[in-house]
Parts: C-alpha cells; structure tokens; sequence
C-alpha cells in the first residue's frame, strides 16, 4: 500500500535522520524539503524571519510531481522539513490524495542545541533557538517526544502508527 509521511519539527530535532532510516527500512523515497529549498534558491534570506509561506508552497509544486509518480509506482514516500506553517502540510495532502501520517517530532530546546553542534554544518546556536520557536507555535499530526530516544525508538513509534 502507497502511503506519504510528512515528518516536523524544529531543527536539531533529528528529522532527517529518522526520514532517512525510514526510508531505508521500508524502501521508501525520502524527499528532504531543505535541499529542495536550497537547490532552488527557495531558502532563507537574512531578512527573513523564516522561509515564507510562498516559498514552502512553491517547493511543494516541485516535489509534488515526484511524489505522485512514487507514490503510484507503490513506493512509500516520507517528506521531512520544519513546516513553520501549515498551509504547505495542508497542500501536500490535498494534492497528493493517498493515505499519509504526519508527525511533529519535539525534544527539549538544549537536546536540539546539543545535537545541532554535532552536524557536520551546524546552524548558529540563534538559529536554532528562532526555529524551535517558530516550529512550536503548532502541533500537527502526532507528537512524538525523542528527549532521551534513540533512533531505533523512534522509528518504532512512528512504525506503530503507520501499520
């Protein structure tokens, strides 16, 4: 069965690390919104509070394409960003009209600090801070608390829901 997730959070939280072993464990197609962003000049500008509405919903026309054709060859896809906002996680389910999950990932401020500095390209410690605010401004989906969890765990949790 063809099925999307859609994985949120604030930075440091380890969504990409979780969309990435998931994608391996269930030979899924993972589509990192971040590069999306990046690679088409989409992403932060200085002055910008954070990545604008418009901005997440033009790269949702980009990788919405990609996703229906996954997603009708069978494959699982699982979508990972920030989502400051909710009107983008709102147009990929209404465009893409499979079943999905959506999950908000949280942890404390100082464990997202702590796992930033272990990047291999850390964001500023205030960037940090500024994307945990703006990320928790809404719950979406299921909330899975990974204070103090492995990936193991929270990939188990997640799996819990999905079957």
């Amino acid at each position: 069965m063809s099925y999307f997730i859609i994985i949120r959070g604030p930075a440091g939280v380890g969504k990409t690390t979780i969309a990435k072993a998931l994608a391996k464990s269930l030979n899924g197609y993972h589509i990192s919104l971040d590069e999306i962003l990046a690679k088409h000049g989409l992403d932060y500008i200085a002055s910008e509070t954070c990545i604008s509405e418009n901005k997440m919903l033009a790269a949702n026309k980009i990788v919405i394409p990609i996703a229906k054709e996954k997603l009708a060859a069978g494959q699982i896809v699982i979508f990972d960003e920030s989502f400051y906002h909710k009107s983008p996680i709102e147009d990929l389910i209404s465009q893409l009209k499979f079943p999905y999950f959506v999950y908000t990932l949280k942890a404390d401020l100082e464990i997202c600090v702590a796992r930033n500095k272990q990047r291999t390209n850390p964001l500023d410690e205030q960037a940090i801070k500024d994307v945990f605010k703006l990320v928790s401004k809404f719950d979406y989906g299921i909330v899975i608390n990974t204070n103090n969890q492995t990936i193991d765990e929270i990939m188990n949790e997640i799996l819990s829901f999905t079957k």
